[in-house]
């Protein structure tokens, strides 16, 4: 099993679209927006469909690929 690596951010909060590259979940904006648009991106393992959604420290955030999933915590 492997451990879910924290991301620090430099501002208590940050938007979902934002956070997806700076964890380098994704390789852009817009492959993030068509993943979060897809229901692909998970936030404390609820779909969520909002690339604005604010992003707090403690919030997980996962994206499924074909391989399985790939996450981050927002620290």
């Amino acid at each position: 099993m492997t451990t879910t690596p924290t991301v620090e951010i430099t501002d208590d909060v940050i938007r979902l679209g934002q956070f997806l590259k700076l964890a380098s979940l994704v390789e852009s904006g817009a492959h993030a927006r068509d993943l979060i648009s897809e229901g692909e991106v998970k936030v404390n393992g609820e779909v969520d469909t909002r690339r604005g959604r604010q992003l707090h420290k403690g919030d997980v955030v996962t994206v499924d690929v074909p391989t399985g999933q790939i996450g981050a915590v927002v620290g």
